[in-house]
């Protein structure tokens, strides 16, 4: 796979941010900070593309200044270089009701976002009241998340990832990272083959299958690894740096 993309032109990185881009102490390393400036430099455009709402994700995007598009929410929400709205993908606010009742009923630890706000394991009083994007399950039983997740399925009005191996992720049918970054692709005048996409976990699939260069962490769940077109180093040992360092700035 790699000489078959050894010629590979990349003109936008899109990542990921946990797992991915930021360490375990929730930081971006001076190897990435170093090499996504390099990138810049040399004119790629540097999207991050996140399970993270604006909020949790804009003082990264400033602290590297970052003046592109922020895919967020996995896909739910797309903002420009002003961080102005481009597009917002909701969750009937019935169907958050539904989940926050089943997460009720199996005992599990839940988060949402809705548009104003992130939610973490409370409600508000009245849930029809705010408009919706994401609502998630942390589940430590696998037996329990494996029932939630057939009770999600057989719904059929969902797009179902995660971000790590114990929870579930729920956005709106047909959302995901893939689909936002082909937004912001048609917007800029690029085609996804023009993209390297990296990513750790399944909410990354689709835009690491999409992207003309799909890059998978080195922690990476074993099947984005085995839908990536490379594997690179864990967000531990500047992962994103050295596939940048690879296939944009061509280093080695």
């Amino acid at each position: 796979m790699e000489n078959y993309k050894s010629d590979v032109e990349i003109k936008l990185v899109a990542l990921d941010m946990d797992g991915t881009l930021l360490n375990k102490q929730g930081q971006v390393s001076e190897a990435n900070r170093h090499a996504i400036q390099a990138a810049k430099d040399k004119g790629i455009i540097v999207v991050l593309s996140t399970g993270r709402s604006l909020t949790t994700s804009r003082e990264h995007a400033d602290s590297l200044e970052l003046n592109s598009y922020l895919v967020t929410v996995n896909g739910s929400e797309i903002w420009d270089e002003n961080r102005e709205l481009v597009q917002r993908n909701l969750v009937k606010s019935e169907h958050i009701e539904w989940m926050w009742e089943l997460s009720q009923q199996h005992n599990t630890q839940f988060w949402a976002i809705s548009t104003e706000r992130n939610f973490h394991n409370e409600m508000p009083e009245d849930i029809h009241r705010l408009e919706w994007m994401k609502f998630g399950f942390n589940i430590d039983d696998d037996n329990t998340r494996a029932i939630i997740m057939k009770e999600l399925q057989d719904k059929g009005e969902f797009e179902l990832s995660n971000s790590t191996l114990k929870n579930i992720e729920v956005n709106l049918a047909g959302i995901n990272k893939a689909k936002g970054l082909e937004l912001v692709c048609s917007r800029l005048g690029l085609e996804m083959k023009d993209v390297m996409a990296v990513g750790d976990s399944l909410n990354d699939l689709a835009m690491i299958k999409a992207a003309g260069m799909g890059v998978a962490m080195g922690n990476a769940q074993d099947l984005v690894k085995e839908s990536a077109d490379w594997v690179t180093a864990t967000n531990e040992e500047d992962g994103v740096a050295k596939a940048i360092d690879k296939w944009v700035l061509k280093k080695y």
